[in-house]
């Protein structure tokens, strides 16, 4: 049994580290969750105590420890088909004005944010592919990332569990994924190809400056765990990203207007997203 502890000002050092690193704040009724994942990592790198490694953290030339940390404090909790009728949206109402002001043959760039193990990306996929008859007319470029190194290796490798894909159509399940003999679905190698997976943190700058362009971001039940502040930057992050005219669809119990006013609301038959204001 460990007797490494957290004290009460070890868990607030933490918490605002964590918070300048990534935007991501830990409420102190979180406080159980993080401090069994840091006595974890103090364990497995052999540091001791929390304020060895702590230095660790802070001064880790590589970053390394930092991103495993990471990766064991986020949530990845998803499935297939997941508010489907943001999907709808899309295909019905979204696609269409954003094609009034291409010309055929032009990309069409969709960044899912975060990424979390693939469902959400690669449902995109299959729903264009399935809903929306012109696909074929149209070269859609399907970016996704997440600051979560393993769930993205987890993503580029495409194989799910039973509890993944359950809300699937058993039609959409046998042309789109192969039942594994442990009862897992890998998904179909095209699939796989059609998304690039990248690794973004939203509080870091040089991290979303390469995205630009963007017809339609999805970022669905990340700003929840964002503050007010980090939840700004994170908007500013996304109009500076988006094409004029670009949309940006949220979780349904989000409201960009209650972030910024930096977007329109657009009402459609099947949801509620924003839009970037078109240039005058």
């Amino acid at each position: 049994m460990s007797t490494i502890t957290i004290s009460d000002d070890d868990f607030e050092k933490f918490r605002e580290f964590f918070y300048r690193k990534t935007g991501i704040q830990f409420e102190p009724t979180k406080r159980y969750f993080v401090d069994k994942r840091l006595i974890e990592r103090v364990l497995a790198t052999e540091s001791g105590n929390f304020r060895n490694y702590f230095m660790t953290l802070r001064f880790q030339a590589s970053g390394q420890e930092l991103q495993t940390l990471t990766n064991l404090m986020t949530v990845n909790e998803t499935y297939f088909f997941r508010e489907e009728y943001q999907f709808k949206c899309l295909v019905d109402s979204i696609l269409p004005e954003i094609i009034k002001h291409k010309q055929p043959g032009q990309t069409i760039r969709i960044w899912s944010i975060p990424s979390s193990s693939g469902e959400e990306p690669y449902s995109i996929a299959i729903y264009l592919l399935e809903h929306w008859p012109d696909i074929a007319n149209w070269d859609v470029e399907l970016i996704s990332s997440d600051i979560d190194t393993d769930i993205l290796a987890k993503a580029r490798n495409g194989l799910y569990s039973p509890r993944s894909v359950q809300h699937l159509p058993l039609h959409l399940l046998a042309r789109y994924f192969k039942r594994q003999p442990n009862g897992d679905y890998q998904i179909d190698d095209s699939l796989r190809g059609s998304v690039e997976f990248t690794r973004v943190n939203l509080n870091e700058a040089a991290d979303t400056r390469p995205y630009r362009g963007i017809d339609v971001i999805f970022c669905r039940n990340l700003l929840i765990y964002f503050d007010d502040l980090s939840r700004a930057k994170a908007a500013e992050a996304f109009y500076d990203a988006l094409h004029p005219g670009g949309y940006i669809c949220l979780g349904h119990s989000e409201s960009m207007s209650r972030i910024t006013s930096l977007f329109r609301v657009r009402k459609f038959p099947e949801a509620i997203v924003y839009q970037k204001p078109e240039k005058r």
